[in-house]
């Protein structure tokens, strides 16, 4: 069942259509803590700050810029969201619907989320890549409480698109970027789980803690998109090995490895999607 019409999608694409941002897309992708910068490789850039577009959310996380930016990335459409809203920001697990929406209805490209995150993987420390293959929400919330329509009772099974994840698994091997793989278990934060939380998770078959990232892929698939996940672990999660995470770490380690998440979606592109 296709997701129902929502008139706040339909007037912020409308409007995003009138000032350039008309598609068609390769891909939308969205930007992580510290991974703004990727915007920096787009070329001949259109760009709105998301405060000027109708029923756009504001992100007022430090590294996240808040802006809409479509463009050449090596050679390809792309539309890049630089940085998001959160769930804690708002109090509203469904604050990303009409970005998420907006890709839907700027032709529907294929979805790649981004995220800093936690990393409950020995092999994979600080620095490191890894591809979401599956999620836990362990928030309590869900983007689709409230939606009327029967649309809301979404499939998750395959929610991360195995197509998607072979061909990001080709693009890390072509281009040289070792990328791990595991299950991403999303707390609501703001705060940093406890290393209780994080045994618990570890129990569950967490290999990955974050902040963000499902909502919107519950949100991607009520809207019918295509949809993948990378996370750019930033620490060990707290309790395990040395984690002991604060956000300045988050925002440092993601800078640092911004060119490997770069090389890596310039692959992506260079692929068949």
């Amino acid at each position: 069942m296709s997701a129902p019409h929502d008139p706040r999608v339909t007037q912020a694409a409308a409007f995003l259509r009138a000032r350039g941002f008309d598609g068609p897309y390769t891909l939308a992708l969205v930007t992580g803590t510290g991974l703004g910068p990727l915007a920096d490789r787009i070329e001949d850039p259109v760009a709105l700050p998301y405060g000027e577009i109708p029923h756009f959310p504001a992100s007022g996380v430090s590294g996240h810029a808040g802006r809409l930016v479509a463009g050449l990335f090596g050679g390809r459409r792309v539309l890049l969201f630089q940085g998001r809203a959160h769930p804690y920001e708002h109090g509203d697990a469904a604050v990303m619907r009409v970005p998420v929406g907006v890709v839907a209805a700027l032709g529907a490209p294929p979805l790649l989320l981004t995220n800093a995150a936690g990393s409950l993987l020995s092999e994979a420390g600080p620095g490191s890549l890894a591809l979401v293959t599956d999620h836990i929400n362990l928030s309590g919330l869900n983007p689709l409480v409230g939606e009327p329509s029967d649309a809301r009772f979404v499939p998750m099974v395959d929610a991360y698109d195995p197509a998607l994840r072979a061909a990001l698994r080709d693009a890390a091997a072509v281009s040289g970027v070792p990328l791990h793989a595991g299950t991403y278990a999303w707390f609501s934060g703001p705060s940093f789980e406890t290393p209780a939380e994080i045994r618990m998770a570890k129990i569950l078959g967490a290999d990955l803690v974050g902040m963000s990232t499902v909502p919107e892929v519950i949100l991607a698939r009520f809207f019918g998109l295509r949809v993948a996940a990378l996370s750019l672990v930033t620490n060990y999660a707290a309790g395990f090995q040395t984690g002991a995470p604060h956000h300045a770490e988050t925002k440092r380690v993601a800078a640092q490895a911004a060119d490997d998440v770069g090389r890596l979606v310039a692959a992506l592109l260079a692929g068949d999607l």
